[in-house]
């Protein structure tokens, strides 16, 4: 069944939802979702031309309205023209934070203002356009909020400093705001998913990392990780994590021997331990 249609109780058909970072991976795997689903569309990139390419395949495809807007969300000025869109229009049922970029290197090696953009987006994006959204999903009695975060949000090692501190303060803010939004109406997710197929480690700061190396089964699709995240939804679950195999690997580092096991095999291969 369709995760929102017009029997089920919590449904936004024919109301709108705000996806940030929708020109591609995950964001955009949302976007795809939610119109198939009949929702009417905001969706927001710094890519003008990916944004308007999509919006037109799916207007066209699912006769929905879709409005993209270019914004760097790593800018206070980008923050302030969603921020306003959003407290704007008392129709915006759902919120997905989807924005956000990695950066690999030692913390004193990676550029200050890579680091302030990473914080704008990861932090003080999701924080102000949430808080643009609440008043209206209060008075409502009805939203739905979901943070992209990630399973870098709960361990930490060299190398991925900043970005493992940002999506633990996003599993963080959205426990709490969780627990206040409580009986409100207003549900509240934190999405953390692991290695999924996007463009997201496509750049110049991973070219002489190779996650190609990890094995097909590690794998997610953006399709994948949407259906866990809705299908959850309704049911109230804050911290989603996708995937039995991420939630295995999760558990295993949660025991001491294990995790240091894993720790040293990921090292000895090469890789990151993150």
């Amino acid at each position: 069944m369709p995760f929102m249609n017009r029997q089920t109780p919590h449904g936004v058909t024919g109301r709108t939802a705000v996806i940030t970072g929708a020109s591609s991976g995950i964001g955009k795997a949302f976007a795809q979702r939610l119109a198939s689903e009949g929702c009417r569309l905001v969706i927001a990139a710094r890519r003008k031309d990916l944004l308007a390419e999509l919006a037109e395949q799916l207007e066209a495809t699912h006769g929905v309205k879709v409005e993209p807007l270019a914004v760097d969300l790593s800018t206070l000025q980008g923050i302030s023209r969603l921020e306003r869109r959003i407290a704007s229009d008392p129709h915006v049922e759902m919120l997905v934070n989807c924005a956000g970029f990695g950066t690999r290197g030692l913390y004193h090696e990676v550029a200050p203002d890579r680091i302030e953009a990473m914080i704008n987006l990861h932090v003080l994006a999701p924080s102000r356009l949430i808080r643009a959204a609440l008043p209206n999903m209060r008075e409502a009695k009805k939203g739905y909020i979901i943070n992209v975060s990630s399973i870098g949000a709960f361990l930490t090692t060299s190398r991925y400093v900043t970005y493992s501190a940002t999506k633990a303060f996003l599993n963080m803010f959205t426990l709490g705001l969780a627990d206040e939004c409580r009986g409100s109406g207003v549900v509240v997710q934190a999405l953390c998913p692991g290695l999924t197929r996007t463009g997201f480690m496509h750049t110049e700061e991973y070219r002489d990392f190779h996650y190609d190396k990890a094995p097909d089964f590690v794998w997610m699709t953006p399709e994948e990780v949407v259906d866990e995240s809705l299908r959850a939804l309704p049911h109230g679950k804050t911290i989603v994590i996708p995937g039995r195999l991420n939630r295995l690997f999760l558990g295993a580092l949660r025991t001491p021997g294990l995790k240091q096991a894993i720790g040293l095999l990921l090292r000895l291969s090469g890789g990151d331990y993150y």
